[in-house]
């Protein structure tokens, strides 16, 4: 089974960068991971997936400026956010899906393992 522990976020000027870590305490090399958002009074939106292909997948407001990858070695999974917005300002939260060689979803309901969630703000 798996438990995802994440750490990072913070508050950072437009433009200022941040990593969010998420340490999974089992396998994750073959698991379907991705990272979430959500603000209050909002649904939980997709930020980026990574397949455990190892294809990657990102929505389009965060394309060029944000990238997940994974450390086997280390069993953790990274979101490096770059040129960060205040349209970015959330909880993230980075989730994982149960089921071997899982499809990438979009979708928060088709994960099944979720970390505590960490603020990112981003002040103009």
């Amino acid at each position: 089974q798996v438990q995802l522990v994440e750490s990072g976020g913070g508050l950072v000027q437009a433009g200022g960068s941040l990593r969010l870590s998420c340490a999974a305490s089992g396998r994750t090399s073959s698991s379907t991971m991705a990272w979430f958002r959500q603000n209050p009074g909002k649904e939980r939106e997709f930020v980026a997936g990574l397949m455990w292909s190892g294809d990657t997948y990102y929505r389009d407001s965060v394309k060029g400026r944000f990238t997940i990858s994974r450390d086997n070695a280390a069993n953790t999974v990274t979101l490096q956010m770059n040129n960060l917005k205040p349209e970015d300002t959330a909880v993230y939260s980075c989730a994982a899906r149960r089921a071997l060689r899982a499809p990438l979803s979009t979708r928060p309901y088709e994960y099944d393992y979720w970390s505590q969630g960490t603020q990112v703000t981003v002040s103009s």
